[in-house]
């Protein structure tokens, strides 16, 4: 892989290499969040993470209530409503990681795009 990335970088010119330096280095973690509320579904995906931090705070307030309840009736009715919603949060988180994982394989075909562009070139 090493001599197939060396071979690349000497095919190319100045600003193809700049745009190749760009593309080939992994941005971090944070930053792969970041692209998630951008284009034409980040506002949904805004909306997600909105609606997971409130389910979420509802949830913590509910176990709260249940760790302070003092009969058993009490605890189930702050109980279940707090497992469900902590479990609801949870699967909301879950739902943004295949768009992760999606950018991420954009992100790599884009490269490959490029590799090809320069070798025909």
């Amino acid at each position: 892989m090493q001599d197939l990335d060396r071979m690349i970088e000497e095919a190319l010119n100045d600003e193809d290499r700049a745009l190749f330096e760009r593309t080939a280095r992994e941005p971090g973690y944070f930053d792969q969040l970041g692209g998630l509320f951008g284009g034409t579904a980040g506002w949904v995906n805004a909306m997600m993470v909105a609606a997971q931090t409130a389910i979420f705070i509802v949830g913590v307030w509910t176990a709260w209530r249940f760790f302070q309840a003092e009969d058993v009736l009490t605890a189930l009715h702050w109980g279940l409503p707090s497992a469900v919603l902590l479990l609801m949060s949870l699967m909301i988180k879950l739902a943004l990681w295949p768009a992760l994982q999606a950018n991420r394989v954009i992100r790599e075909l884009k490269r490959i795009e490029l590799q090809i562009a320069r070798s025909r070139g």
